[in-house]
Protein backbone atom coordinates (compact mmCIF):
# COMPACT_ATOMS: atom_id res chain seq x y z
CA UNK A 1 0.00 0.00 0.00
CA UNK A 2 2.78 2.38 0.98
CA UNK A 3 4.58 1.67 -2.28
CA UNK A 4 1.42 2.51 -4.24
CA UNK A 5 1.07 5.86 -2.42
CA UNK A 6 4.71 6.74 -3.15
CA UNK A 7 4.24 5.81 -6.82
CA UNK A 8 1.12 7.99 -7.08
CA UNK A 9 2.95 10.95 -5.52
CA UNK A 10 5.88 10.54 -7.92
CA UNK A 11 3.59 10.41 -10.96
CA UNK A 12 1.65 13.44 -9.73
CA UNK A 13 4.82 15.50 -9.31
CA UNK A 14 6.03 14.40 -12.74
CA UNK A 15 2.76 15.46 -14.36
CA UNK A 16 2.87 18.84 -12.62
CA UNK A 17 6.45 19.33 -13.82
CA UNK A 18 5.52 18.50 -17.39
CA UNK A 19 2.52 20.81 -17.29
CA UNK A 20 4.67 23.63 -15.96
CA UNK A 21 7.23 23.08 -18.69
CA UNK A 22 4.59 23.00 -21.41
CA UNK A 23 3.68 26.69 -21.20
CA UNK A 24 1.99 28.63 -23.99
CA UNK A 25 1.94 32.39 -24.49
CA UNK A 26 -1.83 32.28 -24.99
CA UNK A 27 -2.45 30.14 -21.91
CA UNK A 28 0.18 31.03 -19.29
CA UNK A 29 -0.01 29.39 -15.87
CA UNK A 30 2.28 31.71 -13.92
CA UNK A 31 1.37 34.46 -11.55
CA UNK A 32 0.40 37.89 -12.86
CA UNK A 33 3.94 39.35 -12.90
CA UNK A 34 5.32 36.32 -14.69
CA UNK A 35 2.51 36.50 -17.25
CA UNK A 36 3.23 40.17 -17.91
CA UNK A 37 6.96 39.50 -18.35
CA UNK A 38 6.22 36.60 -20.66
CA UNK A 39 3.90 38.67 -22.84
CA UNK A 40 6.42 41.51 -23.00
CA UNK A 41 9.15 39.06 -24.07
CA UNK A 42 6.87 37.48 -26.66
CA UNK A 43 5.89 40.83 -28.18
CA UNK A 44 9.46 42.11 -28.23
CA UNK A 45 10.54 38.87 -29.89
CA UNK A 46 7.76 39.32 -32.46
CA UNK A 47 8.90 42.89 -33.14
CA UNK A 48 12.55 41.89 -33.53
CA UNK A 49 11.67 39.08 -35.93
CA UNK A 50 9.69 41.55 -38.05
CA UNK A 51 12.81 43.70 -38.27
CA UNK A 52 14.89 40.63 -39.16
CA UNK A 53 12.42 39.83 -41.94
CA UNK A 54 11.65 36.45 -40.41
CA UNK A 55 8.00 37.44 -39.91
CA UNK A 56 6.58 38.55 -43.25
CA UNK A 57 3.34 39.39 -44.98
CA UNK A 58 1.45 40.11 -41.76
CA UNK A 59 -1.79 42.06 -42.10
CA UNK A 60 -2.03 43.18 -38.49
CA UNK A 61 0.04 43.29 -35.33
CA UNK A 62 -1.07 40.52 -32.92
CA UNK A 63 -3.75 42.03 -30.72
CA UNK A 64 -1.92 41.15 -27.50
CA UNK A 65 1.13 43.09 -28.80
CA UNK A 66 -0.50 46.31 -30.06
CA UNK A 67 0.18 48.19 -26.82
CA UNK A 68 3.79 47.01 -26.83
CA UNK A 69 4.37 48.11 -30.45
CA UNK A 70 2.71 51.46 -29.78
CA UNK A 71 4.92 52.00 -26.75
CA UNK A 72 8.05 51.17 -28.74
CA UNK A 73 7.21 53.25 -31.82
CA UNK A 74 6.51 56.32 -29.66
CA UNK A 75 9.45 55.80 -27.30
CA UNK A 76 12.94 57.19 -26.92
CA UNK A 77 14.18 53.68 -27.79
CA UNK A 78 12.66 53.96 -31.28
CA UNK A 79 14.37 57.34 -31.68
CA UNK A 80 17.66 55.87 -30.45
CA UNK A 81 17.40 52.89 -32.83
CA UNK A 82 16.74 55.20 -35.78
CA UNK A 83 19.60 57.45 -34.78
CA UNK A 84 21.94 54.48 -34.51
CA UNK A 85 21.03 53.42 -38.04
CA UNK A 86 21.68 56.96 -39.29
CA UNK A 87 25.06 56.97 -37.57
CA UNK A 88 25.95 53.85 -39.56
CA UNK A 89 24.97 55.67 -42.77
CA UNK A 90 27.16 58.61 -41.80
CA UNK A 91 30.07 56.28 -41.04
CA UNK A 92 29.61 54.58 -44.41
CA UNK A 93 29.50 57.94 -46.18
CA UNK A 94 32.75 59.01 -44.55
CA UNK A 95 34.70 56.29 -46.35
CA UNK A 96 32.61 54.76 -49.11
CA UNK A 97 32.20 57.05 -51.98
CA UNK A 98 34.60 58.37 -54.56
CA UNK A 99 32.22 60.82 -56.17
CA UNK A 100 33.09 61.54 -59.78
CA UNK A 101 31.36 64.89 -59.99
CA UNK A 102 29.58 63.91 -63.19
CA UNK A 103 26.09 64.18 -61.69
CA UNK A 104 25.62 60.40 -61.65
CA UNK A 105 26.26 59.69 -57.96
CA UNK A 106 22.90 58.94 -56.38
CA UNK A 107 21.11 58.03 -53.16
CA UNK A 108 17.56 56.72 -52.67
CA UNK A 109 15.18 57.47 -49.81
CA UNK A 110 11.81 55.92 -49.14
CA UNK A 111 9.20 58.51 -48.04
CA UNK A 112 6.70 57.25 -45.45
CA UNK A 113 8.30 56.45 -42.09
CA UNK A 114 11.68 57.25 -43.57
CA UNK A 115 11.50 60.99 -44.31
CA UNK A 116 8.05 61.71 -42.88
CA UNK A 117 6.07 59.84 -40.23
CA UNK A 118 2.69 58.11 -40.42
CA UNK A 119 2.62 57.58 -36.64
CA UNK A 120 0.06 60.40 -36.12
CA UNK A 121 -2.32 58.47 -38.40
CA UNK A 122 -1.76 55.11 -36.72
CA UNK A 123 -2.24 56.61 -33.26
CA UNK A 124 -5.87 57.09 -34.28
CA UNK A 125 -6.22 53.84 -36.23
CA UNK A 126 -5.28 50.90 -34.08
CA UNK A 127 -1.50 51.19 -34.23
CA UNK A 128 -1.15 48.13 -36.41
CA UNK A 129 -3.91 46.18 -34.72
CA UNK A 130 -6.32 46.99 -37.55
CA UNK A 131 -5.82 46.06 -41.17
CA UNK A 132 -4.70 49.17 -43.05
CA UNK A 133 -7.60 50.94 -44.74
CA UNK A 134 -6.02 52.34 -47.91
CA UNK A 135 -8.78 54.89 -48.52
CA UNK A 136 -8.53 56.25 -44.98
CA UNK A 137 -4.73 56.39 -45.06
CA UNK A 138 -4.68 58.12 -48.45
CA UNK A 139 -7.24 60.66 -47.24
CA UNK A 140 -4.89 61.45 -44.36
CA UNK A 141 -1.93 61.72 -46.76
CA UNK A 142 -3.88 64.24 -48.84
CA UNK A 143 -3.89 66.56 -45.81
CA UNK A 144 -0.07 66.89 -46.11
CA UNK A 145 0.38 66.90 -42.33
CA UNK A 146 2.93 64.13 -41.80
CA UNK A 147 5.81 65.43 -39.64
CA UNK A 148 9.44 65.09 -40.64
CA UNK A 149 11.60 62.48 -38.97
CA UNK A 150 14.43 64.47 -37.44
CA UNK A 151 17.17 61.87 -37.84
CA UNK A 152 16.68 61.41 -41.59
CA UNK A 153 15.99 65.10 -42.14
CA UNK A 154 19.58 65.90 -41.22
CA UNK A 155 20.92 62.97 -43.23
CA UNK A 156 18.94 63.99 -46.31
CA UNK A 157 20.51 67.45 -46.35
CA UNK A 158 23.98 66.08 -45.56
CA UNK A 159 23.83 63.74 -48.56
CA UNK A 160 22.48 66.49 -50.80
CA UNK A 161 25.28 68.82 -49.68
CA UNK A 162 27.85 66.14 -50.60
CA UNK A 163 26.76 66.51 -54.23
CA UNK A 164 24.74 63.34 -54.66
CA UNK A 165 21.49 63.27 -56.59
CA UNK A 166 18.63 62.25 -54.30
CA UNK A 167 15.78 60.16 -55.62
CA UNK A 168 12.65 59.56 -53.57
CA UNK A 169 10.97 56.23 -54.33
CA UNK A 170 7.58 55.84 -52.65
CA UNK A 171 4.84 53.23 -52.84
CA UNK A 172 2.28 56.06 -52.76
CA UNK A 173 0.05 56.41 -55.81
CA UNK A 174 0.69 58.99 -58.51
CA UNK A 175 -2.62 60.65 -57.59
CA UNK A 176 -0.97 61.71 -54.32
CA UNK A 177 1.89 63.58 -55.99
CA UNK A 178 0.72 67.12 -55.20
CA UNK A 179 -0.01 66.57 -51.48
CA UNK A 180 3.18 64.51 -51.11
CA UNK A 181 5.34 67.25 -52.62
CA UNK A 182 3.55 69.87 -50.50
CA UNK A 183 4.09 67.82 -47.35
CA UNK A 184 7.79 67.28 -48.03
CA UNK A 185 8.41 70.94 -48.81
CA UNK A 186 6.36 72.14 -45.84
CA UNK A 187 8.52 70.20 -43.39
CA UNK A 188 11.78 71.31 -45.02
CA UNK A 189 12.75 68.76 -47.67
CA UNK A 190 13.83 70.28 -50.96
CA UNK A 191 16.35 69.75 -53.70
CA UNK A 192 15.65 66.13 -54.57
CA UNK A 193 16.10 65.18 -58.21
CA UNK A 194 12.94 63.16 -58.73
CA UNK A 195 10.02 61.70 -56.79
CA UNK A 196 8.87 58.30 -58.08
CA UNK A 197 5.27 57.36 -57.30
CA UNK A 198 3.25 54.37 -58.47
CA UNK A 199 1.38 54.93 -61.70
CA UNK A 200 -1.68 52.97 -62.69
CA UNK A 201 0.47 50.35 -64.41
CA UNK A 202 2.49 49.85 -61.18
CA UNK A 203 -0.34 49.58 -58.67
CA UNK A 204 -0.70 45.80 -58.91
CA UNK A 205 3.00 45.07 -58.73
CA UNK A 206 4.58 43.92 -55.51
CA UNK A 207 6.37 46.87 -53.92
CA UNK A 208 9.70 45.07 -54.14
CA UNK A 209 9.26 44.56 -57.90
CA UNK A 210 8.20 48.17 -58.45
CA UNK A 211 11.15 49.62 -56.52
CA UNK A 212 13.60 47.23 -58.17
CA UNK A 213 12.30 48.42 -61.53
CA UNK A 214 12.92 52.05 -60.54
CA UNK A 215 16.51 51.20 -59.56
CA UNK A 216 17.05 49.47 -62.89
CA UNK A 217 15.75 52.55 -64.71
CA UNK A 218 18.18 54.78 -62.82
CA UNK A 219 21.13 52.45 -63.33
CA UNK A 220 20.34 52.15 -67.04
CA UNK A 221 20.65 55.93 -67.12
CA UNK A 222 24.15 55.63 -65.69
CA UNK A 223 23.48 56.45 -62.03
CA UNK A 224 25.64 54.90 -59.33
CA UNK A 225 23.34 54.22 -56.37
CA UNK A 226 25.55 54.43 -53.32
CA UNK A 227 22.83 53.66 -50.81
CA UNK A 228 19.18 53.35 -49.87
CA UNK A 229 17.42 54.22 -46.63
CA UNK A 230 13.97 52.78 -46.04
CA UNK A 231 11.72 51.33 -43.34
CA UNK A 232 10.51 48.30 -45.36
CA UNK A 233 12.47 45.33 -46.64
CA UNK A 234 10.66 45.72 -49.96
CA UNK A 235 12.41 49.08 -50.37
CA UNK A 236 15.82 47.45 -50.05
CA UNK A 237 15.62 43.98 -51.59
CA UNK A 238 15.63 42.90 -55.22
CA UNK A 239 17.88 43.38 -58.22
CA UNK A 240 19.69 45.49 -59.18
CA UNK A 241 21.07 46.30 -55.74
CA UNK A 242 22.44 49.51 -54.31
CA UNK A 243 25.97 49.40 -52.93
CA UNK A 244 24.57 49.54 -49.36
CA UNK A 245 21.14 49.50 -47.77
CA UNK A 246 20.03 50.76 -44.36
CA UNK A 247 16.73 49.81 -42.72
CA UNK A 248 14.89 51.93 -40.18
CA UNK A 249 12.62 50.18 -37.67
CA UNK A 250 8.90 49.85 -38.38
CA UNK A 251 6.76 47.16 -36.75
CA UNK A 252 3.35 48.69 -37.52
CA UNK A 253 2.84 47.37 -41.06
CA UNK A 254 4.54 45.24 -43.70
CA UNK A 255 4.69 46.03 -47.41
CA UNK A 256 5.78 43.34 -49.83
Amino acid sequence: MARKIVLILVLTCLCIGLAAADWNILNPIWNINERQDSLKNYCESWRINVELNNIREFDVVPQECVAHIKKYMTSSQYDADCQRAIEEVTLYLSRCCSLKGDGKDAWIFDVDDTLISTIPYFKKHGFGGEKVNSSSLEAWMEESKAPALDHTFKLFHDIKDRGMKIFLVSSRKETLRSPTVDNLINVGYHGWSRLFLRGFEDEYMHVEQYKSQVRKTLMDQGYRIWGIVGDQWSSLKGLPEAKRTFKLPNSIYYMS
